[in-house]
């Protein structure tokens, strides 16, 4: 073999090797540690979250694949809360990274591209600017809806009432809540929370929703009466 085949053959390779760490394989995607137990432990935590609307709670799962655009605390509910029977719709701002392939090799559900007939869907703030018509339910079967697990850059129990510089407050009531409770998102996250909180209008229909940011998550049930706050002490 001639050096410049030799060069041409090393170069394809190593092009091929930066393919591959560029676009994650599924098996690159981290499953559960144990099938049962920490499957049921990631359950609990979304069920926990979904109980107590706007309490925070912190996903334990192996590192993702680096660079890829999801939190693993939504990768997390994915795999604790998909299966066989379930859709899933992806923004397209979020259709990279072989996330389409993890997803449905980790738990066998169905990508879908008709938002209407997806059981969850990932977003994020970008795409939530004009969501798509998710499936509400109906007066009949209400639970038929679908479930959004949204991607943020920050999120955080406002315990202390002061607030990260750039970030808004949004004020939560109704079950699960004792008197109110305080959430900090990052300002993309307005036209959401302005959304979310129409489902007041339509109950017992509309949409449910699980924020997660890094590893933490917390969920908001179409039953909880949102508003943003203002007056919330800032840090610098």
């Amino acid at each position: 073999m001639s050096d410049v085949s030799a060069s041409q053959g090393s170069a394809s390779r190593g092009s091929a090797l930066h393919g591959a760490a560029c676009h994650p394989r599924p098996h690159d995607w981290p499953a559960l540690e144990d099938a049962v137990h920490h499957g049921q432990r990631l359950f609990r935590q979304v069920l926990g979250a979904m109980a107590e609307p706007g309490s925070v709670a912190e996903v334990r799962l192996a590192p993702l694949p680096e660079g890829v655009a999801m939190s693993s605390a939504a990768w997390g509910t994915l795999l604790a809360l998909c299966d066989l029977d379930t859709r899933v719709w992806i923004a397209d701002e979020l259709q990279r990274d072989g996330l389409a392939e993890a997803i449905a090799f980790h738990t066998g559900s169905r990508i879908v591209t008709d938002a209407g007939e997806a059981d969850f869907a990932l977003l994020t703030p970008q795409s939530c600017q004009e969501l798509p018509d998710f499936a509400e339910g109906s007066d009949t079967y209400p639970d038929r809806s679908t479930t959004l697990v949204v991607v943020l850059d920050d999120l955080a129990e406002v315990g202390d009432r002061r607030r990260i510089a750039g970030n808004e407050p949004w004020r939560l009531r109704g079950p699960g809540i004792l008197d109110s409770r305080i959430l900090e998102l990052d300002a993309t996250a307005a036209v959401l929370m302005t959304r979310l909180a129409a489902n007041r209008a339509s109950f017992p229909l509309g949409l449910d929703a699980i924020l997660t940011s890094a590893g933490r998550l917390t969920a908001i049930p179409r039953s909880t009466r949102i508003e943003r706050v203002s007056g919330v002490e800032e840090d610098a």
